[in-house]
């Protein structure tokens, strides 16, 4: 089609991590779906040449130290009937469950395409910047195809750091609250080209046959260079069939990404699934101007790949798709007996023979933690915590038993604060105010990268 183009290896790179040539089916099912050029945003040479990092890791793993939990044995409906409609943060689910992450490093995942944040800033025009950021924003969902464990809750003043000098950036978080959760985070570019910023206050509800998580929260992205920052919030994600059949996850909702010095706007639509499933993973949308005015159309599946066109070319394409669809419609209603297999995009199944969790090879290395590290992480870094490192080690009885000694050793602490009438302090972020959207966000402070962590609570 005249005027389309691939989007600027937009979310045509899915796995930025260039230490995964060996990688299991979790790298398989991302690398097989897009393709990566990651020497654009590594800034280094060859892996003998590459500097210390302040992680200490040189070389990131390929894979866990122990396979998937089967989650077959578990009844999922003992445990969900009874919270029809109600909030799932405060419902204690079997470890079973989850993942060997933390949500705080579930967020991190967003840093897995950095190099498109580098792109655009290296872009001098204002719309290809706006096509770059409004990858990133998409890419950031794409990590969640077919994840289907559900990652530990943070315990209050839980932190995540992370270094990579290979793609540039350092990243730390901190769960600020427990009720609600919520979550903030601060990343910046190791060449001063970039702020990430934000914070996540995820709702869970189930409503029989689904649990769906709506994102609240601001995430803001600075471009340094340009004077620039973007503001937008994520679509809400569903896992379906939590209760029978096979799991499959899909993500709706409108995005809008705004430019707050240009005033150009990108509106991406997640479609719903709809009947038969046809509208599965697709996403479309826009990019225009303060004026209003389209200047680029944008479509594809957030599981595979985004396009990217001007408005008349895709108009014309839309013409014609119409027509060819018009067209199926009738041969379709000459022989009904073909119309499913014409019509119907498969639900993906969820792959319970994959054994890393489907992780891609970048979220696989998130809790990797050698020797010497917890000499320089905080004490507070979840990398430490016992639950989670006994079920990434594949022993379930010590992860259960931890997760419940944690849960009741926050609660503790939670009682003395009240009977001491002490309220809970952060360490790295504070309450304040969307320098941009004005709407409630939490600010970093600064100072994590000092390593002054003497006043940090002891949670484990």
């Amino acid at each position: 089609m005249n005027g389309e183009e691939e989007f600027f290896d937009a979310v045509t790179g899915f796995d930025s991590d260039n230490s995964s040539g060996e990688f299991s089916e979790a790298n398989q099912r991302v690398t097989g779906v897009i393709h990566v050029d990651t020497s654009k945003s590594n800034g280094i040479g060859k892996v003998g040449e590459r500097p210390p990092q302040e992680n200490g890791i040189q070389k990131h793993r390929t894979s866990l130290p122990a396979p998937m939990f089967t989650r077959s044995d578990f009844s999922v409906w003992s445990i969900l009937k009874k919270c029809i409609g109600l909030e799932l943060s405060k419902i204690t689910m079997p470890i079973a469950f989850n993942e060997p992450l933390s949500f705080l490093q579930r967020i991190t995942e967003y840093m897995e395409h950095v190099y498109l944040v580098h792109k655009a800033s290296c872009q001098p025009q204002p719309l290809e910047r706006m096509q770059s950021v409004a990858a990133f924003a998409v890419s950031a969902v794409a990590s969640q195809w077919e994840r289907t464990g559900k990652p530990f809750n943070p315990l209050l003043g839980e932190t995540y750091e992370l270094t990579r000098e290979d793609l540039g950036f350092r990243f730390i978080s901190e769960q600020v609250s427990h009720h609600p959760p919520v979550s903030a985070f601060y990343s910046e570019g190791l060449h001063q080209d970039f702020l990430f910023h934000g914070s996540i206050y995820p709702k869970l509800k189930f409503w029989g046959k689904s649990v769906e998580a709506e994102p609240r929260g601001t995430i803001t992205l600075e471009l340094l260079k340009h004077n620039e920052a973007y503001t937008w919030t994520n679509p809400t994600c569903c896992v379906h069939n939590v209760i029978i059949g096979k799991l499959w996850i899909e993500q709706y909702g409108t995005v809008e990404i705004v430019n707050h010095r240009t005033g150009d706007k990108c509106v991406l639509h997640f479609k719903p699934c709809g009947l038969f499933g046809k509208e599965l993973h697709k996403v479309e949308g826009y990019i225009q101007d303060k004026n209003k005015k389209k200047l680029f159309m944008i479509y594809g599946k957030w599981t595979e790949c985004l396009w990217g066109l001007d408005p008349a070319a895709y108009e014309s394409f839309k013409k014609q798709e119409r027509r060819t669809d018009s067209l199926r419609k009738t041969k379709l209603d000459d022989c009904p007996e073909k119309a499913d297999g014409d019509v119907v995009d498969a639900v993906p199944e969820a792959q319970e023979t994959v054994q890393m969790y489907n992780f891609t090879s970048f979220t696989v290395s998130l809790n990797e933690l050698e020797t010497g590290m917890e000499k320089i992480l905080a004490p507070t870094d979840c990398r430490l915590r016992p639950d989670i490192r006994g079920m990434e080690n594949g022993n379930m009885d010590l992860a259960s038993q931890e997760k419940e000694r944690l849960e009741e050793k926050q609660r503790e602490a939670r009682r003395e604060r009240a009977r001491e009438e002490a309220e809970w302090q952060t360490r790295w972020f504070h309450r304040g105010s969307n320098p941009y959207t004005g709407t409630p966000d939490w600010l970093y402070v600064g100072g994590y990268f000092e390593r002054d962590f003497s006043g940090c609570p002891d949670i484990y």
